[in-house]
């Protein structure tokens, strides 16, 4: 019995810091009627010339909006992508005109579909660390973000380079 308390409060406690640790990454940032949740990277290998930025993008407002332009401080270029799978074969293409967020509703941004694309890198992302960028809207306006860069690997084109 004092055995199966003490293993309990051990696994709410590493739950708990679990919790405390996950959350610490987790940012909001907001301008106008769009909210944009934990805006992150992945680490990328040496040598790559491309890193990806995801986050989730939320409009509050009633009128619908478009992500219309990104950059960041480790990137020559910014601006919004969609990957996508058609009869087996992966395509990635910029969205001209921008990604719209829909009045009331919700747009991932995540790894195997709309994301944004860095290119010309001019430093890595270093996994832990955070680096700074802006989102321009189109009504909203722009705001500053931080990415925090979380580890590399999975199966989107932000882990190898290209």
């Amino acid at each position: 019995m004092f055995l199966s308390s003490i293993i309990r409060r051990v696994i709410l406690g590493l739950a708990a810091t679990a919790f405390v640790t996950t959350g610490a990454w987790a940012q909001a940032f907001t301008v106008g009627d769009i909210e944009i949740g934990h805006p992150w990277s992945r680490a990328t290998l040496p040598g790559a010339k491309v890193a990806a930025g995801y986050a989730s993008l939320k409009n509050n407002g009633t009128e619908p909006d478009r992500l219309v332009g990104v950059s960041a401080e480790i990137a020559g270029k910014g601006e919004p992508h969609e990957m996508a799978v058609t009869d087996g074969i992966m395509t990635m293409r910029p969205l001209k005109g921008g990604l719209e967020i829909p009045a009331g509703a919700e747009v991932m941004l995540e790894p195997g579909s709309y994301h944004i694309m860095f290119t010309d890198l001019k430093a890595p992302a270093v996994e832990g660390e955070k680096f700074k960028g802006t989102m321009t809207f189109e009504k909203a306006g722009t705001v500053e973000v931080e990415f925090a860069v979380e580890k590399p690997g999975g199966d989107d084109h932000s882990s190898n380079g290209g």
